[in-house]
């Protein structure tokens, strides 16, 4: 889950490998077993060779965005049945935890993980690490040229590829069309402030107590919200020389505004303890008339099983501020794209890059687009567009929100310290938010730390 506006620049390749005998293998792979020593039984004949045992990858990701885990699993079981000489051992957590998990499982020689998921804040810190290997040779032109060149900008750094794009996602303003109806409101809000006028007006006919939930809990799910209020007042993070910027008037603009609709109502209180999953879970509950979330959102909001708001989820471009508008902002949301990097120190570099050429393969990504849409940008034209928009009943209206909306993302800064940076801004942030300091003091504080780690 990013300073630049990045816009729309949107094959299987499938063999198989017998792996030879006598191949490494990690503390928490399957050993492989050994060739068998050649025995003279006659001048003509030797004792034949023993089985060898599969190579097991571990392959880390998350389980909030993108593919639900059960989909990769089915990839990853099928991708066992077409290469017998290859397990893959998937790993799901929570977003917030994979920095860390990495970061630990590079400790260890062989590592933890032979893969995981990065997300584009990530490469600059972990190529200086040492932890990513350079899959740039293994890059074939048809991928080159066929994967959005908007993807390749979170794995490529110094004209070196580190990875293997895999989800291009942006946040969306999504808006529940019953309530907004029942309000007597015709159409969604252009600006925040008109977000404001239309909760309040929402709030007054008692349709829902809070009419819209944020994940702003000291997680990166806040940063990434900020991003988009922060661009779409005009802000940035950094300037042209690399300084923090964003504790400036704009920036102390927008975390004023988002404390003013904690205290007005506006913003549900739970927001300063919530992530995305939980902003989902109270608009599929029909207890907000608006989020801001990820894609996989409105596929969840039609299911029947999981939502009580089906066939009433809507996308509208993300609001801007109305000095944003003014200088002419159309829209601003925070690219949350993440790719598949292979860890330096793995002893199954070639094992593991078949299978992300497989669960990346334009095959597989049209396969499994209800909770994410292709990186492939030939999907997005011609008789490929119209087989892309027939594969899920909700892709009709996912395509068109991501070709309106993706253009308006924007980065979170790509610099080696980001993590660190993130973790005070969060934390200003969230003190802002509960009133123990003031916006501007929080954002000073904040970016004297950014100031710090950049040295």
């Amino acid at each position: 889950m990013h300073s630049h506006s990045r816009f729309l620049d949107l094959y299987v390749i499938l063999t198989v490998i017998l792996v030879a005998a006598g191949c490494q293998t990690t503390a928490t792979s399957a050993p492989n077993a050994t060739a068998a020593p050649a025995t003279a039984v006659s001048n003509a004949t030797a004792a034949p060779t023993a089985a060898v045992a599969p190579v097991t990858i571990h392959i880390l990701t998350q389980d909030q965005a993108g593919m639900k885990p059960a989909e990769i699993d089915q990839i990853a079981r099928d991708f066992e049945a077409l290469n017998p000489g290859i397990k893959v051992s998937m790993e799901y957590v929570g977003y917030d935890a994979i920095h860390d998990k990495i970061v630990t499982a590079m400790a260890a020689n062989p590592p933890g993980y032979d893969a995981s998921m990065i997300d584009v804040i990530w490469p600059d810190e972990f190529i200086k690490a040492g932890y990513l290997l350079d899959v740039t040779n293994r890059i074939t032109p048809e991928m080159k040229t066929g994967i959005f060149p908007a993807s390749w900008n979170g794995v490529t750094r110094g004209g070196k590829v580190y990875g293997m794009p895999w989800l291009m996602d942006v946040k969306y303003f999504m808006y529940n069309k019953d309530i907004l109806a029942k309000a007597g409101i015709a159409n969604p809000p252009a600006t925040w402030e008109e977000l404001v006028t239309q909760a309040k007006t929402i709030k007054d006919k008692s349709l829902v107590e809070f009419p819209i939930n944020w994940s702003w809990n000291q997680k990166e799910g806040v940063v990434c919200d900020f991003t988009a209020l922060l661009f779409g007042n005009g802000g940035a993070f950094l300037d042209a020389s690399g300084k923090p910027i964003f504790n400036n008037d704009k920036g102390v603009q927008v975390l004023t505004w988002m404390k003013q609709t904690i205290d007005e109502g506006i913003s549900n209180p739970s927001a300063v303890s919530s992530d995305e999953g939980a902003v989902e879970a109270s608009f599929l509950a029909g207890k907000a008339a608006f989020a801001v979330n990820w894609m996989n959102q409105y596929a969840d909001s039609n299911n029947p099983a999981s939502s009580q708001i089906v066939g009433n989820a809507a996308f509208a471009p993300m609001p801007v501020f109305a000095a944003g508008a003014a200088a002419g902002i159309k829209s601003a949301s925070v690219d949350g794209s993440s790719s598949f990097a292979i860890m330096a120190t793995s002893p199954y570099k070639d094992q593991v890059w078949k299978f992300l050429v497989y669960l990346t393969s334009n095959e597989i990504q049209m396969k499994f687009s209800a909770e994410m849409l292709p990186i492939w940008q030939n999907d997005f034209s011609g008789a490929l567009l119209t087989e892309l928009e027939g594969k899920t009943p909700t892709n009709p209206v996912t395509v068109p929100a991501f070709l309106a909306q993706f253009p308006y993302a924007n980065e979170r800064p790509t610099v080696p310290y980001y993590n660190e940076g993130s973790a005070a801004l969060q934390l200003a942030i969230q003190e802002a938010l509960t009133g123990v300091k003031s916006p501007k003091d929080a954002l000073d504080a904040a970016a004297a730390k950014w100031v710090e780690l950049a040295g």
